[in-house]
């Protein structure tokens, strides 16, 4: 016999083999599409490993924050798998609660795309792996190809051409916006606003760990922004990602300058869809620098304190090989962070804009590493939105977030 029990109760899924002496692996990831992800990897795991069981926790994104890191404070001998979303592991890994990867045996081969690698090491970039790529979630950029053929428009490939191209369809179609973004403060707006600060020259924080948003560049890049907000929705600056989606999958609006790969099958589905076949997602574009979209990806580590490591680091590495991303992204939709299952046939012909997603995963730039990300993002977004609204000026609110942010990186 297989598996013996399969429950939900209070967000945690028991899973085990039969086996009188049987291992116990517990992991604490994500609900949604990640437990989906997760529930098929650990039935697959489960046929081939009969003397195991699984406990696995289903949690929403700032509910498993809270869970894993109370339980790294505390020493929990509790989980020995947990996902990480890319900004928490500077402090996860700083703090020492986290498993160095590559003492265990193996660390993180080079087919998982580059970017996606970097953050799964400490020192960023540089050091050992302590985590490995699990989904491979990259902020993308849709426009309607058959609006722009309509006005005879290039295919934009820098924001310049974004906000020509925005102002011309703007214009000529009463109905039609220009451009649609997520201006609601916080996370949404900055995560639309990252792009178009890199690609202008601009950064939030600088090598050294110290506040640098107070620049030429920041100040271009945030003018920018306002005037392509000019050709965007009534009431964008509430708009999130449900309205976002709206307007691209109603055709009413000719640009997104964010979209990510989880929103991207609905645009060719015709139930919902009066697009479909009609949207092009691309790599976003690029300005004074080449295109800088923002990594999104989610990690799976080892708390330094679970007492099942080698069981574990065996889960890890059939969770993210080659074989599973190939099947997790056909039957579940997960986004790889494996290039060569990018080139896959079978999986580019079921996604039709993977090729640029890999392309955008290649270019993309994570979110500062530094332990403070959450509260920086707060006062960014915060005085993006203020500027959005016309209650500052660009110059002002730059200089104004970046005193902010500097106090924080000092405390």
């Amino acid at each position: 016999m297989k598996r013996l029990l399969s429950t939900l109760l209070g967000g945690a899924v028991f899973l085990s083999a039969a086996s009188a002496s049987a291992e116990t692996l517990t992991i604490a990831g994500r609900d949604g599409p990640f437990a989906d992800a997760l529930e098929l990897a650990v039935d697959a795991f489960l046929a081939e490993n009969p003397d195991v069981e699984v406990e696995r926790l289903e949690l929403t994104g700032g509910g498993l924050l809270d869970t894993v890191t109370i339980a790294m404070r505390e020493g929990s001998t509790a989980y020995d798998v947990i996902m990480i979303d890319d900004p928490w592991a500077p402090e996860f890994m700083a703090r020492g609660w986290l498993a160095d990867l590559d003492a265990l045996g193996g660390g993180v081969d080079e087919d998982h795309v580059a970017p996606a690698r970097d953050v799964s090491r400490h020192p960023y970039a540089e050091g050992p792996h302590y985590a490995v790529p699990f989904v491979g979630n990259v902020m993308l950029f849709a426009y309607n190809e058959a609006m722009f053929e309509k006005h005879g428009l290039p295919a934009p490939t820098s924001w310049t051409e974004v906000l020509e191209a925005a102002r011309t369809i703007d214009a000529a179609e009463p109905e039609v916006t220009g451009a649609v973004f997520r201006g609601r403060k916080a996370n949404p707006i900055v995560t639309g606003f990252l792009p178009i600060l890199w690609s202008h020259g601009g950064e939030i924080v600088d090598a050294e760990g110290r506040a640098a948003l107070d620049s030429e560049a920041s100040v271009t890049a945030l003018e920018f922004f306002l005037q392509l907000a000019e050709f965007a929705p009534e009431g964008v600056v509430n708009y999130n990602a449900t309205e976002v989606r709206d307007a691209l999958m109603q055709g009413a609006t000719a640009m997104s300058i964010e979209v990510w790969p989880g929103w991207v099958p609905s645009l060719d589905d015709p139930a919902v869809s009066q697009v479909v076949g009609d949207v092009t997602i691309t790599v976003a574009p690029g300005e004074v620098e080449g295109p800088a979209p923002m990594l999104g990806a989610w990690l799976v580590a080892i708390p330094e304190t679970s007492e099942n490591k080698e069981l574990a680091r065996r889960f890890i590495d059939f969770l993210t090989s080659a074989e599973m991303q190939k099947r997790l992204a056909l039957e579940v939709g997960t986004p790889p962070t494996r290039e060569s299952v990018y080139a896959d046939p079978e999986v580019v012909a079921a996604y039709r804009w993977f090729p640029a997603q890999v392309a955008a995963l290649k270019e993309a730039e994570p979110r500062p590493r530094i332990a403070e990300w959450a509260r920086v993002e707060t006062i960014l977004g915060d005085y993006l939105q203020l500027a959005l609204i016309g209650e500052m000026e660009p110059a002002e609110a730059i200089a104004e977030a970046n005193e902010r942010i500097a106090r924080v990186l000092a405390d």
